[in-house]
């Protein structure tokens, strides 16, 4: 059987679905079955010195049963053929037969293979004033049309499948879990391991810490305002690891009102290979986002033994069980008692974390993604 799946999240995004589908392929296509994987991507104006780039090359080097299939046309371009005009150009006319679709970023190509689609989160339904104005038209239109078209349905979490339920009617048999993991790299690490990072980014000696895009639902000003009520000593920094999305001005704006902009480091997007040592070198992982479909980088925090303070809602609770200090999000004082009560309680949260978060593996992830191809293979 050939796989096509759409693989231009991966090599395009550093973080989120990106990083999502780059491990999961990954975790997949080395385990024997007899598949075979086409991976087709929108190439144009993609660098060719892009990492993620190179790093498909080197998984379709080092496994025969993949072929990469650039499609030279840009992500928007495709985006514009396939979701909005809606033409019928099958993705086998740019990336040859297959028969399955697999599709990770939440929309359908148009095709004649069997078809399987994840959405993440619903975010755009969920949260609609934390969603670009056009970007929520577009997906509101268009996950609702894929959704009718999928034979099959992946979800990150038990409460996105709640989502799906509640919200577009989408339930049964078809719509199945499949937990992303954490990569083994994600674990405790000695001083002298983390100690170049420190230097490399210019990181202070205390800090707490932020991993994600700057968007609304991330919640960054209610952040930003708990770390100033917790009252830490002022030698204690936040620092926000993530690039600039969209409606983030109001972060900056509180950093201003606050007069925290010597407390404040914003180090944009940090390469996948630092991760782990930044993880490893806070004092604390705040992640107080309104809304998750999973929340990868708070079980990747958990992985490394790291204090995490996170919300209550979603799928959070569901990630980091009793491993955390939840909190409710809206709340800026309660973000405060949450960050105090993290460094209470560090030695119990630091012992706890990575057994949570070996709960959650690419292996497992890949063998639940190979029971649904092989369901739908039969079907």
């Amino acid at each position: 059987m050939i796989i096509g799946v759409d693989y231009t999240a991966a090599v395009w995004q550093g973080a989120g679905i990106g990083r999502y589908t780059r491990e999961l392929i990954q975790a997949v296509v080395g385990r024997e079955r007899g598949l075979h994987y086409t991976l087709f991507f929108a190439a144009g104006g993609l660098p060719a010195t892009s990492p993620y780039l190179a790093a498909v090359r080197t998984l379709a080097a080092a496994n025969p049963n993949v072929r990469l299939r650039p499609i030279p046309l840009t992500p928007r371009m495709l985006t514009i053929l396939w979701q909005r005009l809606r033409l019928p150009l099958r993705a086998e006319l740019f990336a040859g037969p297959f028969d399955l679709l697999h599709a990770p970023d939440f929309v359908l190509p148009p095709t004649q293979a069997r078809t399987l689609l994840t959405v993440h989160d619903l975010t755009f339904l969920v949260h609609p004033a934390c969603a670009e104005s056009g970007l929520r038209r577009y997906l509101s239109r268009a996950v609702p049309a894929s959704l009718r078209r999928a034979d099959m349905v992946l979800v990150d979490s038990q409460a996105t499948a709640a989502d799906l339920a509640r919200l577009l009617g989408v339930r049964g048999s078809h719509v199945r879990l499949l937990y992303p993991g954490v990569d083994p790299r994600f674990r405790p690490l000695s001083a002298a391991e983390i100690e170049p990072t420190r230097a490399a980014l210019g990181l202070p000696a205390q800090f707490l810490l932020f991993v994600g895009t700057l968007e609304p639902r991330k919640n960054l000003p209610r952040l930003i305002e708990g770390f100033a009520l917790a009252a830490l000593p002022p030698e204690c920094a936040l620092v926000i690891v993530g690039r600039k999305g969209w409606l983030y001005e109001e972060i900056f704006a509180t950093v201003a009102r606050l007069g925290l902009e010597s407390r404040m480091r914003f180090l944009d997007f940090v390469a996948d290979a630092q991760l782990p040592a930044l993880y490893n070198l806070a004092r604390l992982f705040v992640y107080p986002s309104l809304y998750e479909g999973f929340g990868l980088p708070a079980l990747e925090a958990l992985a490394c033994g790291i204090p995490v303070v996170t919300a209550h809602v979603a799928s959070l609770p569901e990630v980091t069980g009793n491993a955390a200090v939840l909190v409710e999000p809206t709340s800026a004082a309660a973000i405060a008692a949450g960050i105090r009560r993290a460094l209470d309680e560090a030695p119990r949260l630091r012992a706890a974390g990575p057994p949570q978060a070996s709960r959650f593996t690419w292996a497992a992830a890949a063998e639940t993604l190979l029971d649904c191809y092989e369901a739908l293979r039969t079907s």
